[in-house]
């Protein structure tokens, strides 16, 4: 594969192109992304957030996030098209090149940064930045290839959507929303290593140093299980900082029950089956983790 940044594409039409360029910015991923940096947004204040400043807060945040997607597509562009689960991105297909995924991605990441320092406010530019920088350049380039704790620290990136969305209403970190962090930053490695437990054999190919490739599948469940006891523990701040109440602690209870029976199942009975299926129920748990803080908030 070339590694160099000079196209490389087949004469593609210009819609098509764009459309690839989307693809790059991983859309169902950011989708999380943006709905924890909503939800910081509506616990960081009391009633509803400013319409103009939600929006512009949303909309910045979603295109840098779209950048930094774009930039990790671009920089693995030849590991991806050595694993099933990425080689029909459009960057191993050919349908846009690396020139032209570089440049979308100075745009729209520039245009995310601009939108953020004039209608939000300073401080949200320069936390979305530094998140932009940690993923893009700390994570993909220097952690991801050179050390199977690569999620556990480069999982902070991906742990700032509602401090972003905190720092969005108030142009401050409160403590609650480093709770919030505390919490995606828990869930991000044993979300990503049950994908990496039955991916591991793309990921021995590709050259990562992912934990279950460099230490082997029965430890990497054992993480799981701490970091999901430890995740499961650290969910209740939330109710201990005053930012919710019992229906939050109702339902996040119930959130926990079901993500600690998958993690000591995958660590009693590994099988591929189940890290999928737990990989599965990561997602469902974090969707309704921040689901719960919003009705909680709301009613």
């Amino acid at each position: 594969m070339p590694t160099t940044l000079r196209s490389t594409a087949l004469p593609t039409p210009l819609r098509l192109r764009l459309a690839a360029f989307a693809t790059q910015c991983k859309p169902r991923v950011n989708s999380l992304i943006v709905f924890t940096a909503l939800i910081g947004m509506f616990l960081a204040v009391p009633g509803w957030p400013p319409a103009g400043l939600m929006i512009g807060a949303t909309l910045g945040i979603a295109l840098v996030a779209g950048a930094a997607a774009a930039i990790n597509c671009l920089v693995e562009r030849s590991i991806d098209a050595r694993m099933a689960r990425t080689r029909a991105r459009p960057l191993p297909q050919g349908l846009i090149s690396p020139a032209e995924t570089l440049g979308l991605a100075c745009l729209t990441g520039g245009a995310g940064l601009w939108l953020l320092h004039m209608a939000v406010n300073p401080l949200t530019m320069w936390l979305t930045l530094a998140t932009f920088l940690g993923y893009a350049i700390v994570y993909t380039v220097i952690l991801k290839p050179a050390t199977p704790m690569n999620i556990v620290i480069g999982g902070a990136s991906g742990a700032m959507p509602p401090v972003l969305g905190w720092a969005a209403m108030t142009d401050s970190i409160g403590l609650p929303a480093l709770a919030l962090f505390l919490i995606i930053f828990l869930w991000t490695p044993p979300h990503f290593w049950a994908l990496a437990c039955y991916r591991r054999e793309e990921y021995a190919r590709a050259g990562l140093p992912m934990l279950p490739v460099s230490h082997g599948v029965p430890l990497t469940c054992l993480h799981i299980l701490l970091y999901t006891v430890l995740l499961a523990a650290v969910s209740y701040l939330p109710a201990t900082l005053g930012l919710s109440g019992g229906l939050y602690v109702a339902l996040v209870s119930l959130l926990n029950l079901g993500y600690l029976r998958e993690a000591w199942n995958l660590w009693r009975d590994y099988s591929d089956a189940r890290a999928r299926h737990a990989f599965r129920y990561s997602l469902i748990y974090l969707t309704g983790l921040f689901a719960a803080l919003f009705l909680d908030r709301l009613l």
